[in-house]
């Protein structure tokens, strides 16, 4: 197997001399790994646990209780509180219920009036924890700071005798439908059998394998298979390690499963049929339960059903399995069927609970018609194209498209061109701190690998056969102590990371042979999200300050073949006001724009042509992030 730059003319001599060299803009030609000390040292109180620590400061100022509630719930406006809510205990959730009225439940958001002159019949706790769940002392509980890994201390909440006797009622009722739930699904697994129950673990574990990071409860037990307690399969724990929940179950008779881990493999079940293995984000940061699975699913099914057209699906009757199972699959049926191909999709992401949402987008409306007229516009003044909209520059580019393989302007071919410009006035006309695109440098490889079926030599691709673009607005370097290096640094970070992004979802449109089995990969995304607080978690986020973001992966097509999330657009903000749903719809339509130009270029390269895309190295970055800030600097004709 050759390289890139092997096959570009370079010698495997020239390519180790300059592995050997720091790629970062500021230190080419430099000997990798020789500085004295890291450019950058992580800061451990970067990103949640500041915003847990603001969070939690706010609670303990607020003047009431409800008030001291819904600061944590939102993590002091950084969530919706619903998501913190599905978060809750069965204890905690109906002490929430009783002592402030807050309820997830659309039948329990009746306030209560509290006697708060009353002498406490009991002195309850409120308190954070370190994953940013609310945690609250009930009576039959003894202190928080000695059974929970808080933020700091605790907020004392007196009780009334009434509030005690509310309390024992309502949760009673709560474990009473939680204990008829887990009878439920375990006589549904039950009934499924061994065979049946262990085919179903494997698509499970493959999902949650295949999918980003997610955090679940169950009552007081985290399943999860992001970075430390993992319990579940992911980067850290592989299948059949003793630590990992699935494979623990595999043939493993129902009498020997826990109440939780049946609850489990239930709920991931139905997300998965309800939409596959990235529905299983949308539960992140909270309770994994029947009726936090119905609540899921019902929202789901009014959203589907606002798409005019085809059979609606008709709401569960029951939270029981088997009901829940037909609306996942009904749901999923008219996913496909009806909604993708007729409405936009899209994922709203709050980075501080890695949780998402999957929303249904409102009409191509006057904003987004805006920001693609004036991008459309630009593009026609650099680009031999003709159109005031994205459709119409495509159709020009589709009408013309043998300039995309030679060279135009400063790039090699007017496919790198093409993307440069895009990339370049989408910075602009979005108002983004940096913008970038992907893709695979060599369609030519692509396709002669395809027709060898050499998917193991496509496996064993380095991110150096994949480029990303990134154009970072000059203003971008106020947040990197105003240096040009920094801005030039950080937008490299951001090209490399995107080349392993391109690397890791590329083994997802292949055929299942063991090598791409084995290939560590992701099932390529399909839809666009707009995120929220993303210098939570990602330390790439955290270092980089990319605080609010749009992501519009797109799929090209390449020798009559489909592969979902080839490329994408990204737009990314380090502060200021967050992207909206407007903004999304624009971007999307841009990403569009540059997928019909790499499936343009793959028909050229499948009648003969040889395009490869050399630009977007660190020295590319460089030179173009101390073009763009020289030029910033220079004064404006006067007309």
């Amino acid at each position: 197997m050759t390289s890139f730059a092997e096959r570009n003319g370079t010698s495997r001599r020239a390519i180790n001399a300059k592995k050997r060299q720091s790629r970062r803009p500021s230190r080419l030609g430099a000997v990798a790994g020789a500085t004295p000390k890291p450019d950058r040292v992580k800061d451990e109180e970067a990103g949640f646990p500041t915003l847990l620590k603001r969070a939690w400061e706010t609670a303990v100022d607020a003047p009431d209780l409800r008030t001291a509630v819904t600061a944590l719930l939102t993590l002091d406006g950084h969530v919706p509180a619903d998501v913190q809510l599905r978060a809750l205990r069965t204890a905690d959730e109906a002490a929430l219920k009783v002592l402030c009225g807050i309820s997830w439940r659309e039948e329990d958001l009746a306030a209560p009036v509290r006697d708060t002159l009353e002498r406490p019949a009991f002195l309850g706790e409120l308190g954070l924890t370190s994953t940013g769940r609310i945690v609250i002392r009930v009576p039959s509980q003894g202190s928080l700071a000695d059974e929970e890994n808080l933020v700091d201390g605790v907020i004392e909440v007196p009780w009334s005798a009434q509030d005690l006797l509310d309390y024992e009622s309502e949760v009673n009722r709560a474990a009473a439908r939680y204990a008829d739930q887990v009878v439920d699904c375990r006589q549904w697994l039950a009934a499924l059998g061994t065979q049946a129950r262990d085919e179903l673990l494997e698509t499970v574990r493959e999902s949650a394998l295949r999918t980003a990071p997610f955090v679940l409860h169950q009552e007081g037990k985290l399943y999860t298979n992001f970075r430390e307690g993992n319990n579940l399969i992911g980067k850290t724990l592989w299948a059949g390690h003793p630590s990992e929940t699935f494979s623990s179950l595999l043939g493993v008779e129902m009498e020997r499963w826990s109440d939780h881990d049946a609850m489990l493999v239930v709920c991931l079940t139905l997300l998965v049929r309800s939409a596959g293995a990235g529905r299983i984000e949308e539960a992140n940061g909270t309770q994994l339960t029947l009726d936090h699975l119905a609540f899921m699913l019902e929202r789901t099914r009014r959203n589907y059903n606002a798409v005019p057209g085809g059979e609606p699906v008709p709401a569960a009757p029951t939270h029981r399995v088997e009901a829940l199972n037909s609306l996942a699959v009904a749901l999923r049926e008219r996913r496909v069927g009806h909604v993708l191909p007729n409405a936009q999709l899209y994922r709203e992401i709050h980075g501080a609970l890695m949780h998402k949402i999957e929303r249904l987008a409102g009409p191509y409306g006057e904003a987004s018609k805006r920001r693609e007229a004036d991008l459309a516009a630009r593009l026609r003044d650099r680009l031999p194209l003709t159109g005031a909209t994205f459709e119409e520059l495509s159709a020009s580019l589709k009408a013309s498209p043998g300039w995309l393989a030679r060279p135009h302007g400063e790039f090699g071919t007017g496919l790198e061109a093409l993307v440069y410009e895009t990339v370049s006035g989408a910075t602009d006309v979005f108002e983004a701190d940096f913008a970038m695109s992907r893709g695979m440098r060599s369609i030519p490889e692509l396709m002669r690998a395809l027709r060898e079926q050499s998917y193991a030599e496509i496996t064993k691709w380095d991110i150096t056969d994949f480029f990303c673009c990134v154009v970072p607005a000059p203003s971008a370097k106020r947040h990197y102590e105003d240096s040009v290096l920094q801005l030039a640094d950080n937008a490299w970070a951001m090209s490399s990371r995107m080349q392993y992004n391109s690397w890791h979802f590329i083994a997802g449109n292949l055929p299942k042979v063991p090598a791409v089995v084995e290939r560590d990969h992701f099932i390529p995304p399909t839809i666009p999200d707009v995120a929220f607080y993303s210098d939570q978690h990602h330390h790439g986020h955290v270092a980089s300050k990319v605080r609010f973001s749009i992501r519009s992966p797109q799929s090209v097509e390449v020798m009559g073949q489909k592969f979902n999330g080839f490329m994408d657009l990204r737009l990314l903000r380090c502060d200021g006001t967050p992207f909206n749903e407007s903004d999304l719809l624009a971007a999307h339509r841009t990403s569009g724009f540059i997928a019909s130009a790499m499936s343009a270029a793959a028909a050229l390269v499948a009648a003969g042509e040889d395009i490869e895309v050399t630009a977007f190295d660190s020295e590319w970055h460089l030179k173009s992030v101390q073009a763009a800030a020289a030029n910033a600097k220079q004064p404006h004709p006067v007309s």
